[in-house]
């Protein structure tokens, strides 16, 4: 009996779908890809930044990246890139920082901070979801105990277009 080498598979390709996906479906791959080539586990830390540190230490600081030791996901290192002269006022809040975001990731993510001064872009206020109408109340009763309040601005104007709706639409 011969033993035969086995000769690699070439891999094949995933398995197509019928069907036309959105292009939020596709974009968190292509994003996540890049957000982990430049440091960053989780995209979130940066769209989310002022929710963390709060909005008077985000004006004047951005997340740059986190490197974490080979082969861990914990004890990284955050830098920051800070606005010149709020670097040493972001020296003494540090730990408060460090706390913050470990908060955010639920599990010791950062043990140390590093900051770079530079230029900080300006962020601009997320628009608010344009209201088509007033929630009746009889559906916004519902969403008042839903903490969060952006996902309740945008249920709030799920219910809205949904009330506003006459009838099965007309496809013509």
């Amino acid at each position: 009996m011969s033993k035969r080498a086995r000769v690699p598979q070439p891999k094949s390709e995933p398995e197509r779908q019928n069907r036309s996906r959105a292009v939020a479906e596709l974009l968190p791959a292509v994003g996540g890809a890049a957000f982990r080539r430049f440091g960053f586990v989780q995209s979130a830390i940066v769209s989310r930044w002022p929710e963390i540190v709060g909005e008077k230490l985000a004006s004047a600081s951005a997340p740059e990246s986190i490197r974490f030791p080979p082969g861990q996901k914990s004890e990284g290192v955050l830098t920051l890139t800070v606005r010149g002269a709020h670097a040493p006022m972001m020296q003494h809040v540090a730990p408060e920082i460090v706390e913050r975001v470990n908060r955010f990731f639920g599990y010791a993510a950062v043990a140390k901070l590093t900051i770079r001064q530079g230029e900080v872009a300006k962020r601009r206020a997320p628009a608010a979801p344009p209201s088509l109408r007033p929630v009746p109340a009889d559906m916004g009763e519902g969403l008042k105990g839903i903490a969060d309040p952006e996902l309740r601005a945008v249920l709030e104007s799920l219910a809205a277009g949904v009330a506003a709706t006459r009838g099965i639409p007309k496809i013509s």
